[in-house]
Parts: structure tokens; C-alpha cells; sequence
């Protein structure tokens, strides 16, 4: 068998019943309002008064586990652009909650999928809001902070063929080269001075999954403690702080590349970091200046640029059964599997999706109700566990 390269998998699922209109695109259609009260009234698992609603995923990655927490603000919010899409944007007692819940489904997950050598367990937060290029239709599906936690069979990652090297989203639209091979040097010095006590930065290549190759060349941290550390606001409290650095990182990156300009945000959260690190890296500015003059010269290259902070942050338990925390900036369209060199194709399939759905659904409702003893929700019936158990839907 060999290892060490990206995946492709074929994930089924049962049709969606809902029609996208004529002439509206899919991301437009996926992020009104309409859709997603639709999505709460079809797939809804839990709801608190914060706003946060859990909910199976419609169409997923794995249909071994699948799930999503979302600030669900689409009702109140009409204007997409005006939703929360990242923790820094939350409250104090909005983000708790948050991390209560992400730790409460992370922890399940590890319960229900002890063994490393036999799943892969991850949780990915991810933006891609206020980034979607101009010129594009619509906004994307994720504009607001969203959570996605999944478990993969190794052995089926094992057996499914590789995936295409090129493929753009594995490559971040050409930027993931870019940060590889002119910025990974000062954007690991950058995060090592970061103040972290229950996150130990580790080499990237200690980082990477023995079956896909992945991540690359990213920061990573092991959580000290693993599981348990969960548990404890310190650890929520430096995860934070990752994607603190990594807003500091990319907008003073991107300032230099959209004006040249070489000033601390006023907002910067690690202004000595960005002095001493950054600005005098010559490195950082012939990064800036190569992709600079790329999106002087290339009007495709520029219409794919994310001036604004894009990220995905992930939790995920690695071949040696450590916990470990990486972030990266997002491209146009990827997914939270493909960091970890996963690309997933998902197929209308309602007779396959029919095999796996009341095991993946069962796990799901008592995920549910172990978040109700905890006070972090009350449950969301729907045609399909109209009483807290799985009903299977009519055949269509």
C-alpha cells in the first residue's frame, strides 16, 4: 500500500428537498435565510438561547460521523455580510458556550472512536465570509462561524485512490505554495513567540498523517494533557490566541502586498511580534512583492485573492493518538478535510445514504442529549426524530 498522499473519497447522501431557484446561484441560495431555516426545520439537532444550533450535516463528508455547530444569526441578521464569522467576533459568554460545546462533541467523538490506528477524529472551524472575491456571485454557504466535526475510517482512506495532485483546492489556489516555499520560516518563528503553556508548537513533519501526507508546512501544536486539557479554559483561551497570530499574520501580509503599507494594525493583538518578526523579515517582503506583481500582471491570480483574513482551524487526533492544533489560510472553496489531504465528492445517493443514515443519526441523538445534561441546548425535532429517535424518511 502506498502512503503519504492526498485522498479521494465518494461520500453519498440523500437529495436535499429543496429546489435551488432558477437563476439564483448555489452559494447565494445556500446562505439565505430561506435555506436555512429550512435547514433547522429538516436537520436540526439542538438549539440554546445564545443562538448556536447543531445539525446534521445535509451533505456531508462522512457518513460515519458527521455534525456542525453554527452561530445561527440568519434570521435576525438578513444581510450575510452582517453575521458573526469568527470567535473574535463572538461575546465572552457567546464564545464559552461555543467552546463548551465544540470540547462536549470533541470529547464524544473520542469515546465513541478510541483507537488512532483505526480513525481519524477532527473538528475544523473555518471562515470564508467577507473574503469571497468581489467579482464572484453570492457568498459562501459558511458566512457565519461554523464548526464541523467528523470521523474517518482509516481503513477506507487507505484503500481510496489518490487524489489529483493539482487539485485546487489541495493547492489553495496557488497561495499554499506561495506560503510554503518563501513563508513558512518566519511564519513558524512568528507563532513560536506566542506565550502558550498547554499548546507545545511541534515540527510540521511531526504533524502529518502517515496515510495522506497532510497538513503541510503548517504550525502545529500538540495539546499537552490531550483530551482532558479540553476541559480547561486555558486551553480555549490559547486557541484563541492561534487565531489571533494568524489575523495578525495575514492582514499585515496582505496590507503589504495590497499598498505596500508597513504599519501595526492598530487592532494587532501582538504588536512586538509583528515589529521585531515580520516587518524586518526579508523573506516576509519578498513574499509580498512576488504575489504583488502577480496580481499586477495575472487578472485570474487576482480575482482569487483573499484580502481579508480567511482561515481554517482545526483539532484533530494524529497516527500516534496526540491531539493537535494547526491553522491555515483558506482559498476559495476547500474544505476542512482537505487540510488534512482528505477530498471528499459527494453523490445524490438516496439508497446508499439509506444503509448508514440510523447509525450516523442514533450517534447524533445521543450526542444531542448529552449536551441538553450539560445545559447547552434544548432539542430541535424533525420529520425525521420527530421524538428523539430515528424515524426513517418515506422512500421518494
Amino acid at each position: 500500500m502506498t502512503t503519504g498522499a492526498p485522498r479521494e473519497l465518494i461520500v453519498p447522501h440523500r437529495r436535499i428537498p429543496l429546489d435551488i431557484p432558477k437563476d439564483v446561484a448555489p452559494t447565494e441560495f445556500f446562505n439565505s435565510p430561506c435555506n436555512l431555516r429550512h435547514l433547522a426545520r429538516e436537520n436540526g439537532l439542538l438549539r440554546n438561547p445564545e443562538g448556536f444550533l447543531l445539525y446534521r450535516k445535509a451533505i456531508g463528508h462522512s457518513n460515519l460521523f458527521d455534525t456542525s455547530i453554527i452561530f445561527d444569526t440568519s434570521q435576525k441578521v438578513l444581510d450575510p455580510m452582517g453575521r458573526p464569522v469568527r470567535r473574535d467576533q463572538l461575546t465572552r459568554e457567546e464564545n464559552i458556550v461555543f467552546s463548551r460545546m465544540t470540547k462536549v462533541v470533541f470529547q464524544y467523538m473520542l469515546e465513541k472512536y478510541p483507537d488512532p490506528t483505526e480513525h481519524l477524529v477532527f473538528c475544523g472551524e473555518a471562515s470564508l465570509d467577507a473574503t469571497w472575491p468581489l467579482n464572484k456571485p453570492g457568498v459562501p454557504s459558511v458566512r457565519m462561524i461554523h464548526n464541523h466535526f467528523m470521523v474517518f475510517e482509516n481503513a477506507m482512506l487507505a484503500n481510496a485512490p489518490h487524489a489529483a495532485p493539482d487539485n485546487p483546492n489541495l493547492t489553495d489556489s496557488g497561495q499554499n505554495g506561495l506560503f510554503l516555499q518563501y513563508l513558512s520560516e518566519v511564519y513558524l518563528r512568528f507563532f513560536a513567540e506566542l506565550d502558550l503553556e498547554v499548546l507545545r508548537p511541534i515540527p510540521p513533519e511531526e504533524g502529518k498523517l502517515r496515510i495522506t501526507g497532510y497538513p503541510q508546512g503548517l504550525p502545529s501544536w500538540e495539546v499537552v494533557g490531550g483530551a482532558a486539557s479540553l476541559g480547561r479554559g486555558k486551553f480555549w483561551h490559547e486557541y484563541d490566541m492561534v487565531l489571533k497570530g494568524f489575523l495578525d499574520f495575514y492582514r499585515v501580509f496582505f496590507a503589504l502586498v495590497a499598498a505596500e503599507d508597513t504599519r501595526i494594525p492598530a487592532t494587532a493583538t501582538f504588536p512586538k511580534q509583528i515589529d521585531n518578526i515580520l516587518l524586518f523579515s526579508d523573506q516576509f517582503h519578498q513574499a509580498a512583492r512576488m504575489l504583488r506583481l502577480q496580481v499586477l500582471e495575472d487578472p485570474a491570480f487576482a480575482n482569487e485573492i483573499r484580502w481579508q483574513p480567511a482561515y481554517k482551524q482545526l483539532i484533530y487526533r494524529d497516527d500516534k493518538g496526540r491531539l493537535l492544533v494547526t491553522i491555515s489560510q483558506n482559498s476559495v472553496g476547500n474544505a476542512i478535510t482537505e487540510l488534512l489531504g482528505i477530498v471528499v465528492k459527494r453523490i445524490a445517493d438516496e439508497a446508499a445514504y439509506a444503509q448508514v443514515e440510523a447509525a450516523l443519526v442514533n450517534q447524533l441523538l445521543e450526542l444531542r442529549n448529552r449536551l441538553i445534561k450539560y445545559n447547552l441546548g434544548a432539542a430541535v425535532a424533525t420529520p425525521t426524530w420527530p421524538h428523539g429517535r430515528f424515524v426513517p424518511p418515506a422512500p421518494s
